[in-house]
């Protein structure tokens, strides 16, 4: 437990531009006199509806941890970054959490757990790992869909300005702990970042067309100082061309 308390104060020390959605909660968290990372979280649930926080050993052997998420209402959580930035998106997004539980849930019970996974339960996992929230200007949008990396981070950088992006994937933000360039989010385009509108969002068609689109983190203008040089998006193993039509 203070080993991961001590890894996010260290990250909170000069925290990057994704964390800011989450800096209340984290600070928060580096206060709660708790004996595990379930039990800070827990502290910090309050009267939302958010789920429940247990210790890890609570999941019987055998039960997938999605079916017992939904059936108790309380999350798994084990002492380490990775569960605690779950719990963190938990306490943010408990609507949109409890939305892709109840799919993910769904699909098990159909298919069960052996086997091929199958195109939503993939987008479900994506979504939940390493989705980011992106609510921005046509230009930018438009860029991003045709991987037009000029466009996006060059020619339309002011824009940026009247975008809101936000991470929401866990393991996205434990990847972001030690920041690479080839670090890319899963972008899920809204009109709101509300977790009801979020929540409402994630219909079954559109998960399952696997309606993301990549975008390499530190390309982002603000979040990272090295991109301010056009030549850092120059590397085309990071900012790939499009591919080219068959």
């Amino acid at each position: 437990m203070q080993a991961t308390l001590a890894s996010l104060a260290t990250v909170l020390e000069a925290p990057h531009r994704w964390w800011h959605p989450y800096l209340p909660l984290a600070s928060r968290l580096l206060t709660a006199e708790a004996t595990s990372t379930a039990d800070a979280l827990n502290r910090l649930r309050g009267d939302t509806n958010a789920a429940r926080f247990v210790d890890q050993s609570a999941l019987p052997d055998g039960e997938p941890y999605e079916s017992f998420v939904f059936r108790t209402g309380c999350v798994p959580t084990r002492d380490n970054l990775h569960d605690l930035f779950n719990g963190l998106v938990w306490l943010a997004y408990p609507q949109t959490k409890h939305r892709l539980n109840v799919l993910q849930t769904a699909e098990i019970e159909r298919l069960g757990v052996s086997g091929a996974r199958g195109p939503l339960r993939d987008a479900l996992t994506l979504f939940d790992e390493n989705a980011a929230l992106l609510r921005a200007p046509a230009p930018l949008t438009d860029a991003l869909r045709r991987r037009d990396w000029r466009a996006l981070f060059l020619d339309h950088r002011a824009a940026w300005q009247s975008a809101t992006l936000v991470l929401f994937g866990h393991a996205l933000l434990e990847k972001l702990v030690q920041p690479r360039k080839a670090i890319t989010a899963h972008v899920w385009l809204v009109d709101a970042l509300d977790d009801a509108t979020l929540a409402a969002s994630l219909t079954t068609e559109r998960l399952a067309s696997k309606a993301f689109l990549p975008l390499p983190m530190l390309g982002v203008p603000g979040w990272w100082a090295a991109n301010a040089d056009p030549d850092f998006y120059a590397d085309v193993e990071v900012f790939r061309p499009p591919r080219r039509p068959k």
